[in-house]
């Protein structure tokens, strides 16, 4: 029976998705199909950043992400190393923590020295991470879920160029957008001051969130008509 707990890695919440989603999304979904979910519960979130609907945003950004987990298990992409490449406990512009754009404006990402020592192992510590490079406290929360929507929407342009082209050059483009996607939807929880690992345990304390089995046994018509 897979479990997560709040202080799971990144890879742990990706390795989750893998064994209890993999089987149903490979029969059920393409990955442009997989994308609309992205997308779907992610606008939802978003709707519940304007009504002020903390659990709207918090179930519904959840499911999201958990789709987007399913999108880079079906490229062997692993995320948290790709996260880690793009933010190494800096800004990828500026190169600065806390990020100093605004001052430096920088149009172009700088080559960043790694350094592993910083690296965080935890979901919660990738999370406190993000909010020391961009403090919460410098956006509203309108302000970080405008910027997730702008990021699901380059996400989802880099599948579709791969997909139009299949160039390396563009794969690499669907890592680069995939780590922009985590700091923006990481910016929304910090902006809320929640910890988005918490809330993942939280909704999947068990297997699949509503069937309860492992692997999901949930049917199309199930996940295409769900209501969160």
């Amino acid at each position: 029976m897979p479990t997560i707990l709040p202080d799971m890695s990144i890879q742990q919440f990706q390795l989750f998705v893998k064994e209890v989603y993999e089987i149903p999304n490979n029969r059920h979904f393409d990955i442009g199909e997989m994308l609309n979910n992205v997308q779907r519960f992610g606008m939802r979130g978003i709707k519940g950043i304007r009504k002020k609907d903390i659990d709207k945003i918090k179930r519904n950004l959840v499911i999201s992400f958990s789709f987007f987990m399913s999108i880079l298990n079906r490229l062997k992409i692993d995320v948290e190393e790709e996260i880690w490449k793009r933010f190494p406990h800096v800004c990828s512009y500026c190169n600065s923590c806390p990020c100093s754009c605004k001052e430096k404006k920088s149009d172009f990402r700088q080559i960043v020295y790694i350094n592993e020592s910083k690296r965080p192992r935890t979901f919660f510590e990738f999370q406190k991470m993000f909010n020391e490079i961009y403090p919460a406290s410098s956006r509203t929360l309108e302000h970080a879920g405008v910027h997730l929507a702008e990021e699901t929407g380059e996400f989802s342009e880099a599948i579709w160029s791969y997909r139009s082209n299949r160039t390396e050059e563009e794969f690499r483009g669907i890592m680069f957008e995939a780590a922009d996607y985590f700091s923006c939807l990481i910016g929304v929880f910090n902006s809320l001051n929640i910890n988005f690992a918490e809330e993942i345990a939280r909704f999947y304390p068990h297997n699949c969130h509503k069937c309860g089995n492992f692997p999901c046994v949930c049917s199309y018509e199930i996940i295409k008509n769900y209501k969160s």
